[in-house]
């Protein structure tokens, strides 16, 4: 028979956060030291907080897969993992905020061909990656329901050659 009790902890202070966790030593410059102190006196509580506040929050509220309306009725598709993605060697993802993507195809690149890349990567990820599974079925979702609506178009870019010419 399984017990209810609650174990009872040992002497110390009580834990910070309600979940895993574990210690880590990082060296950081003054100013960052400096910054953090201004969101929380305390370190860990305030890595944690700008941390959250980076990347959407907590886990299970993060959007994976999301549409950002750029113009009236006209949305880009923002991606939370290039991890997965970064397989599809032709696609290029671009960080527009911390882990925010962009996707940028190549020109000449038809819907189809992501959509066909999708699901070979959705075919080849381990079931235990939860969370890139989501995001793959997510993507292709929107991907596939939109072109069927013959609702998704590819624009252009505008970029410039920041290298050095010599």
């Amino acid at each position: 028979m399984e017990s209810t009790r609650i174990k009872k902890r040992g002497g110390g202070r009580p834990p910070k956060f309600r979940e895993v966790r574990r210690p880590v030593t990082v060296t950081l410059p003054e100013r960052t030291l400096k910054s953090l102190e201004m969101v929380n006196a305390d370190r860990a509580r305030a890595i944690v907080k700008c941390v959250e506040a980076a990347i959407g929050g907590e886990p299970k509220n993060r959007k994976l897969v999301e549409l950002v309306e750029v113009l009236p009725g006209k949305a880009l598709i923002v991606v939370g993992s290039q991890r997965t993605l970064n397989q599809i060697e032709w696609l290029n993802l671009v960080e527009i905020a911390p882990a925010r993507f962009l996707l940028i195809l190549p020109s000449g690149t038809p819907i189809e061909g992501l959509e066909v890349s999708l699901r070979d990567l959705l075919d080849e990820i381990s079931p235990d990656e939860e969370d890139e599974r989501a995001l793959l079925q997510q993507l292709l979702e929107l991907v596939v329901g939109q072109r069927r609506k013959k609702a998704i178009s590819k624009g252009e870019l505008v970029f410039v050659d920041v290298r050095e010419t010599a």
